[in-house]
């Protein structure tokens, strides 16, 4: 993967989209700290398919369990009846 400097990349936007579909992922950075990361779409889509888990993998996974989602009762209050005169 390339790097390319955030000045260079706005400056030849149009290169930089060429070589990220001709060549795959680009790196630009802002004041020398790598920041974001220019993919093309056909791999975005592909990587946000994967990282999204099925129902089946949700379900099966090790996920957090609600065994005892019920909490148990305590003793009731009775309300004293209401008189009717």
């Amino acid at each position: 993967m390339a790097v390319w400097q955030l000045q260079d990349a706005k400056a030849r936007f149009s290169e930089l989209v060429e070589t990220t579909v001709k060549k795959g992922p680009q790196i630009v950075s802002r004041r020398g700290v790598e920041t974001v990361v220019v993919v093309p779409i056909e791999e975005w889509k592909q990587l946000k398919q994967r990282a999204r888990p099925g129902l089946l993998e949700v379900l099966l996974g090790p996920g957090p369990r609600f065994e005892n989602i019920v909490p148990e009762r305590g003793k009731l209050r009775l309300r004293k009846p209401i008189e009717f005169e």
